[in-house]
């Protein structure tokens, strides 16, 4: 938690409740214990995706497709999504909630490694919604630069890792240092990448918001 947890009670009480599909998905997503973005990003993308009308939508990270759903559902008519997973008992839950939101046309789900499925694919997208293996950031960041259009956002969720990531190397669980080092290093190259401006929020787990800029 790195916002107070009074503080963030009292902002999702002010939450509404998202359709009646999403509610759904988000329960048994919470029951099987799989993570899924919080209340308070919830609304910071709906937000988003409303003021930027996105077309062209990639998710780095499907799991159950909870996210891919809820910005389906805040895109213009004729956009579409490409999400991508590599854990392969999470991919045919997606596939069945896009199948039972209706959303099988408009959701796209790429099976396979983020890294290599993102070196092949091509194309610009308008949107892109980082939300994978949190380690794997740092390597997926060349394509994903290069698939965003300029002008174009790039949000990348869980930043902070429950406020880890302040500590030094030596103060985190061993386990978790090369993650916590790549996940310094995806911070200072977004901010001092020379296509990108990058702003981080303290916002759930912390959220780096990133445009690309005209060179």
């Amino acid at each position: 938690m790195i916002v107070d947890e009074r503080m963030v009670t009292f902002i999702n009480s002010m939450e509404t409740e998202n359709s009646e599909i999403l509610e759904a998905i988000e329960r048994e997503a919470l029951d099987s214990n799989v993570p899924i973005i919080r209340k308070e990003m919830q609304s910071f993308l709906k937000v988003l995706l409303s003021i930027q009308k996105p077309m062209r939508v990639l998710e780095v990270g499907t799991a159950v497709g909870f996210s891919a759903l809820l910005m389906s559902e805040f895109l213009p008519n004729g956009a579409d999504i490409i999400t991508i997973e590599n854990y392969e008992k999470r991919i045919p839950i997606a596939r069945n909630n896009f199948k039972r939101a209706g959303k099988e046309s408009m959701i796209t789900l790429l099976e396979g490694d983020a890294q290599e499925v993102l070196k092949a694919l091509d194309g610009e997208f308008d949107f892109i919604f980082m939300d994978a293996a949190k380690g794997q950031y740092i390597h997926f960041l060349p394509d994903v630069v290069r698939l965003l259009r300029n002008g174009g956002l790039l949000v990348s969720d869980n930043v902070m890792q429950d406020g880890t990531i302040i500590e030094s190397r030596f103060g985190v669980e061993r386990r978790d240092r090369t993650i916590h080092a790549r996940m310094r290093e995806y911070l200072y190259v977004l901010k001092h990448h020379e296509a990108l401006l990058t702003s981080i929020v303290p916002l759930g787990d912390g959220v780096a918001l990133s445009v690309k800029k005209s060179l």
